[in-house]
């Protein structure tokens, strides 16, 4: 079904007739994560004079959720906010969770709080107007969920890719309700990263992650998160932590879904030196003293 992208401004210019909603909007683009874009916020909203028990709503992908709830967390020290994700990547996973960030010109969310949303509701007839890329980039992260705590969700993914890769409602519907309950499932258990659990989560991006930063975020989000889980996989084989198969299961899965494996495979993606990524690696937020922390693919016993 095709839906007008100006739905859900139509949507906020309605409230705003009724006196209930004001309505702001920020470039697209992972550069909208800055600290230029939440001083314009939170100037925005003092204007406006935004009481405490006020709600910022986020309509859009995972750089508005990510901005507009760091902005929620740290506006007169915490206002509601909920999560209304548009696209697949923020669905299954940057609305989830309660991380909030904005970048800084050395690396990506290394200013951020935990701020939950009160709701997170996907509304899955958006993703008919996403473009192709996007699209299929978000499907990384739903990959993850099923290497690192849902094989049921993996073997669907490779079943029924052909499917999802073609946006049958069915099919996405599945994947979605799927990831978000995986999500959901380990952030309850350590909202805060304090045991260690959450952790699990990043599996992909730390290679992912620098990825972005050393091409100047020429890649997507989801397809540095595809290169990082091969790269991360690769790794874990040759130091005996999982078998081949893994690896090679897992890369058949992400070419079933048009994701790529390597650097090259990305359009117009510059090519990096293993100094860059090395660099950009030791500015990740998962650095300790000299030690980077890495979560790689494991094979089951």
């Amino acid at each position: 079904m095709k839906v007008s992208p100006n739905r859900w401004a139509k949507g906020a210019r309605r409230l705003q007739r009724l006196g209930k909603a004001h309505f702001i909007t920020v470039p697209s683009g992972e550069g909208s994560k800055s600290v230029e874009q939440a001083i314009r916020l939170w100037q925005w909203l003092a204007d406006l004079a935004l009481p405490r028990n006020g709600t910022i709503v986020a309509v859009g992908g995972g750089v508005v959720g990510d901005l507009a709830g760091f902005v929620a967390a740290t506006y007169m020290r915490g206002v509601a906010f909920v999560q209304i994700p548009t696209t697949l990547l923020a669905m299954v996973d940057s609305a989830i969770g309660g991380k909030t960030a904005i970048d800084l010109p050395q690396a990506k969310n290394l200013v951020g709080a935990f701020h939950q949303p009160r709701l997170v509701l996907c509304d899955l007839t958006t993703l008919a107007t996403m473009p192709d890329r996007p699209f299929l980039a978000g499907l990384a992260e739903v990959v993850k969920y099923g290497v690192i705590a849902d094989p049921a969700l993996f073997a669907y993914l490779d079943e029924q890719a052909e499917w999802i890769v073609r946006r049958h409602p069915t099919a996405l519907r599945a994947i979605i309700v799927r990831s978000a309950s995986v999500k959901a499932s380990i952030v309850a258990a350590d909202e805060r990263e304090e045991t260690g659990l959450r952790m699990v989560l990043n599996y992909g991006h730390t290679f992912g992650h620098a990825l972005e930063a050393a091409t100047g975020f020429a890649l997507l989000h989801g397809e540095a998160v595809a290169i990082g889980m091969t790269a991360e996989a690769y790794l874990a084989w040759r130091l005996g932590l999982c078998d081949r198969e893994v690896l090679e299961r897992q890369t058949g899965v992400l070419r079933k879904l048009d994701l790529p494996t390597h650097l090259s495979q990305v359009p117009d993606a510059p090519s990096v030196t293993l100094d860059t990524l090395m660099a950009a690696m030791g500015r990740d937020k998962k650095t300790a003293g000299h030690y980077l922390t890495l979560r790689s693919a494991q094979t089951p016993r």
